[in-house]
This record gives structure tokens, sequence and C-alpha cells, in this order.
């Protein structure tokens, strides 16, 4: 989905992003990723693929994944150590596309 620019012509910045215009923005890179069956993090697509930060952190990532696991484009995969810098290794949920999302009925 494009952003639109502010009156003068400027991009917003990711802090002026609402929660929702940050998922619509972040959806497209998880249906692909979904699409390919790998296990993932939230902070391994992030970082993969230069996502934008949410407007809340702490939350917003883990509000995506289980907002896409109800939506069936993503699954629970386990859990592993985050490889995210400031996490401190902590516990992280990881995830792999459906079956659905595999095959493509899934966008």
């Amino acid at each position: 989905m494009p952003v639109q620019p502010t009156l003068d012509g400027t991009l917003p910045t990711v802090a002026e992003l609402t929660y929702a215009e940050w998922v619509d923005r972040i959806r497209p890179t998880f249906v692909e990723v979904a699409k390919t069956g790998r296990r993932f993090t939230t902070y391994e697509v992030a970082s993969e693929y230069g996502l934008p930060e949410p407007p809340n952190p702490k939350a917003d990532w883990g509000n995506a994944a289980q907002r896409f696991a109800r939506e069936r484009l993503i699954e629970d995969a386990g859990t592993d150590r985050s490889s995210r810098p400031t996490s401190e290794r902590s516990r992280v949920g990881v995830w792999r596309g459906t079956r659905a999302a595999r095959a493509g009925r899934i966008a």
C-alpha cells in the first residue's frame, strides 16, 4: 500500500504511522516469506528485509505475528532464542507459513 506524502511532499516517518498503517506496510513481506515455508522470527524478517520499526516495538511485532496467525498466513513453529541484539537472547516465537500460504492461497 503506497504511503501518502505529507503536505510538504515528504513521506511520514515511521513514528507517524499508526499500527494499522504499519501492519499494512509489512504484511506483503510476511506473505512472501510465508510462501517459502521456512521457519523465521519476526526480527529475522524485519532485519533481512529492512522493515520499519512499529509505533510500539515492544508489543507490535508480537501483535502483528498473532494477527497474521489469526489470518491463517503463518502458524506457530515453536520457540527459539532471539537474535535481536537488544533482547538478551530471550525466548521468542518461531513461525512458518501455513500450508495455504505456501500454496499461494493466502495473500
